[in-house]
């Protein structure tokens, strides 16, 4: 111990102890060990399992050019100034100095090999660069791709998780149905004066068979007739509004397509759906008037009333109203629609999965039509012509027929409050601003014999916007039955218009579309297409319109771009393609299109 304290007391061994206190554990590795000895000690201690998966580097360029490249070349100012020099020699020749001798050369041979070694070396690292600019947009391009493999991953992942949500929800119907029917029963049982509980219901059933097997031998029906009556207590799947609605369509591109299905057999008049993913009802030519439900993807019954072809329709929440060539409106709950599957269906074996709308191949079978028994709510008569456009809001509804006339209806009461003459107010009108002369001249152009007379309308309170076959846009006071302003500016007649607070929007066989400003009256903008406008709507910020092709018409309000949405986008000028469509109604993105060969298509937009 004492010669030991002697070592320690020497100043040499005392600043080596201080100096490894003071030093970490790396500085001490690396003082004593070599950078290479250090890597291969560390890639001996790694597993096999981690060096196998090493990707290849496909890089031609070690870490070192590339640093070498990206560095900044400080020569470059100094290469600049040689070759400016260079210039100013060429271009002011001396021959002699001031002092009268001859000037020597500006540069030795072995600077101007310098200066060559130098710009090869630049030019190598500009190739560097080059490549490495390449190899790095090939890498953003894998990992766009593997990006847009994701985002399809994200999207299969949320189709299946609103699957499953829809499952639940049906799920979750029957349950209240179940907890219903137990509820009727008690109250049933409680007007008898029995007893009975949700644990008896077993009984309760089988005395209901036997019943019914009772009074089948002794009915004159046969057994086969007997099964096939659709039995009080079946289960039936009722039409139930959503309480979380889809939102896959919203993350499509826009243009993409839903879904396509022969809806009809003949040319489809009108259509008109509540919400996305919601009820559809589409009325065609072949005197049909189909509901749709666009959750599980299949039509659920006929709505049978009218005696001709349906030209308007709207749905309203569970409500639906539809104008006829019979000079009827009829109102509907769609509520109380009711799916049972057709026997037709089921004893050819098909399976009604509910998974297609359609099928073009098939005939168009439609479900059991007990199922719309209890949708009929009641019926207004009052024109005495084809009714060819309606809107309703509240408890207010609004017809236009071609006996050219505009009716108010209170759809508490069901009958018709008012009755508006266009003509009469297009005569007033045109009386008072032309009263000093003897003849009476009509405002706008001569109504086309084949356009209807009322072509659009839309009602939001007392305010009501009218567009006819003579090219004007009237607004209407319910209130006073007056007309409070005509706007003038088609040539033909107005096929179509819709308003919100700000604008309103018509469409017209002169071909053009015309955004008016109700604040003014004036237009605040206008655009035009190749052929008649036969139908158009919009949302917060997409018109879309129908205009004689086989594509829908997109106008985007935000950036001001037109394109065309549609299966006729794809498709070559030589092929026929898809029919042309005559009907288009749009929310919240969720675009639909009736064309004349029947066929419903579904977009997002």
């Amino acid at each position: 111990m004492t010669e030991l304290q002697k070592e320690l007391r020497r100043p040499g061994i005392q600043q080596r102890v201080f100096s490894y206190a003071k030093a970490s554990p790396t500085e001490l590795v690396r003082s004593k060990l070599s950078t290479s000895e250090i890597q291969h000690r560390a890639l001996t201690y790694l597993p096999d399992e981690l060096l196998a998966n090493i990707p290849e580097d496909e890089n031609v360029y070690s870490l070192f050019q590339g640093f070498q490249a990206t560095m900044p070349e400080d020569d470059e100012d100094e290469g600049r100034s040689w070759r400016s020099q260079e210039r100013s020699n060429l271009g002011e020749p001396k021959l002699l100095k001031e002092d009268g001798s001859r000037p020597q050369e500006s540069h030795s041979l072995a600077e101007l090999h310098k200066q060559r070694d130098k710009q090869n070396h630049r030019l190598e690292m500009m190739v560097v660069r080059k490549n490495m600019c390449s190899l790095e947009i090939r890498e953003i391009d894998s990992k766009i791709s593997n990006l847009n493999h994701r985002r399809k991953f994200v999207l299969d992942k949320l189709s299946g998780i609103e699957q499953d949500e829809l499952k639940i929800e049906q799920d979750l119907h029957e349950l209240e149905g179940k907890i219903e029917d137990v509820i009727e029963e008690l109250r049933d049982a409680a007007t008898l004066g029995r007893d009975v509980t949700p644990s008896t219901e077993v009984g309760a059933e089988d005395e209901a068979t036997a019943f019914e097997a009772q009074a089948m031998n002794e009915s004159f029906m046969s057994a086969s007739i007997y099964e096939k009556l659709p039995s009080p207590k079946s289960k039936r799947h009722k039409l139930a509004r959503r309480k979380s609605m889809p939102i896959r369509h919203e993350h499509f591109e826009p243009g993409s397509s839903v879904k396509d299905f022969q809806a009809h057999n003949d040319i489809i008049t009108t259509l008109d759906f509540d919400a996305p993913f919601g009820t559809m009802v589409t009325a065609s030519l072949d005197d049909t008037v189909r509901v749709w439900d666009m959750n599980l993807g299949r039509c659920i019954g006929l709505l049978e009333g009218h005696h001709a072809p349906v030209r308007c329709l709207q749905v309203e929440d569970n409500i639906a109203a539809t104008g006829s060539m019979d000079a009827s409106i009829r109102l509907w709950d769609l509520g109380k629609a009711e799916y049972i599957p057709n026997e037709i269906r089921s004893n050819i074996g098909e399976k009604d999965d509910g998974l297609g709308l359609g099928n073009s191949e098939d005939e168009l079978l439609g479900p059991h039509q007990s199922g719309m028994q209890d949708c009929p709510l009641f019926s207004l008569e009052a024109h005495v012509d084809e009714v060819t456009a309606l809107h309703f809001q509240g408890d207010t509804l609004v017809s236009g027929s071609a006996d050219k006339t505009l009716r108010q209806w209170d759809l508490v009461k069901g009958r018709c409050v008012q009755t508006l003459d266009v003509l009469w107010a297009a005569a007033q009108a045109s009386a008072t601003i032309y009263s000093g002369d003897s003849q009476w001249r009509a405002k706008g152009r001569v109504p086309d014999a084949s356009a209807d007379f009322v072509g659009a309308l839309q009602c939001f309170e007392a305010a009501l916007a009218c567009g006819t076959a003579d090219g004007m846009v009237r607004l209407w006071d319910l209130r006073s039955g007056q007309v409070h302003r005509s706007l003038v500016g088609h040539t033909g007649p107005v096929t179509c218009l819709q308003f919100d607070d700000v604008h309103l929007i018509t469409g017209s066989l002169d071909r053009s579309i015309r955004i008016w400003d109700l604040r003014t009256g004036s237009i605040y903008d206008a655009y035009a297409y190749e052929n008649p406008v036969t139908s158009m709507t919009f949302d917060s910020r997409r018109i879309v319109a129908a205009a004689g092709e086989n594509v829908v018409k997109v106008y985007d309000k935000v950036d001001g771009r037109h394109w065309d949405c549609g299966a006729g986008v794809a498709v070559d000028e030589d092929n026929s393609g898809p029919a042309v469509v005559e009907r288009v109604r749009i929310k919240d993105g969720f675009l639909t299109e009736g064309r004349k060969d029947g066929v419903v298509g579904i977009w997002t937009c």
